[in-house]
């Protein structure tokens, strides 16, 4: 076993790992007190070594993060002939990721069962305004969701960004955002747009900021979201302001914004400590 070099950044050790895995050639990252990458096949030692300088030398090159990209399309295709969906799902998700999505995926078959305006007078915002009778309407409203697109577009960032943030911060971490994210994206609707809103998304928006903002802050943390698809988002939500000047667009950007600005208080915290 050859030890290569070390990593403060875990980011860096697997963008390496993945690139050469993508060209044939297997590494592994040792956590020491660096994370150290080891070569077990001597015979490759002059390639991964003439690959490691090119890397450290410019490691923010797309071919590092396009290889990174496929190496997780490969894995996932092997996880996905050899394992079942709940052994995928357990793996990159905990209890309350996966419970959420079977909750909006319940109540999805149910308004198709007994019709929206069922399932509406039972989980959307109060008519009246008066939620304390009936407090989860305050967050029920995001297991409600009127298409089949809509449910799958906000399950799939959910279960990505929703289940990273559970695995590494725990469940009471996700639980303080969903539900943030949901009374704030609720009652800006509700005050400005009507009634009749749903949906995952704006909580969803709020896990994006906070991954993006945490990542940015804390690059050697397990928490973060790649610049590229930060950007991507930024001009999805100017997209939906654009084509749908409401108060729903409204209230996906301000969930985005608590979402940094919870990240920001607890990477602060974290560096006084």
């Amino acid at each position: 076993m050859i030890r290569l070099t070390g990593f403060a950044d875990p980011r860096m050790a697997q963008l390496f790992v993945d690139y050469m895995a993508v060209r044939g050639i297997r590494l592994y990252i040792v956590p020491e007190e660096r994370l150290t990458v080891v070569l077990e096949d001597e015979s490759q030692r002059e390639i991964v070594e003439n690959e490691l300088k090119q890397f450290l030398d410019e490691p923010l090159q797309p071919r590092y993060q396009a290889a990174s990209w496929r190496r997780e399309r490969i894995d996932s295709t092997a996880l996905w002939r050899g394992e079942s969906i709940l052994t995928l799902l357990r793996q990159r998700a905990g209890p309350l990721t996966i419970t959420l999505a079977l909750l909006c995926c319940v109540i999805f078959v149910a308004m198709r069962l007994f019709g929206d305006l069922t399932l509406l007078a039972w989980l959307s915002w109060r008519m009246d305004g008066g939620q304390l009778s009936q407090p989860w309407r305050w967050v029920s409203h995001i297991l409600l969701h009127f298409s089949l697109l809509h449910l799958l577009f906000n399950l799939l960032w959910w279960w990505y960004i929703g289940g990273m943030l559970e695995k590494h911060l725990g469940s009471s971490k996700l639980l303080v955002i969903t539900l943030i994210a949901a009374l704030l994206g609720g009652w800006l609707q509700a005050q400005y747009d009507g009634l009749f809103f749903s949906g995952l998304s704006g909580v969803v928006c709020a896990l994006m900021g906070y991954a993006w903002l945490r990542g940015e802050r804390d690059p050697a943390g397990d928490i973060f979201l790649p610049r590229g698809l930060m950007v991507f988002i930024a001009l999805w939500l100017a997209v939906i302001y654009i084509t749908i000047p409401d108060a729903s667009a409204v209230a996906l950007v301000i969930c985005l914004a608590a979402g940094m600005a919870m990240a920001f208080v607890d990477t602060l915290r974290r560096r006084y400590r």
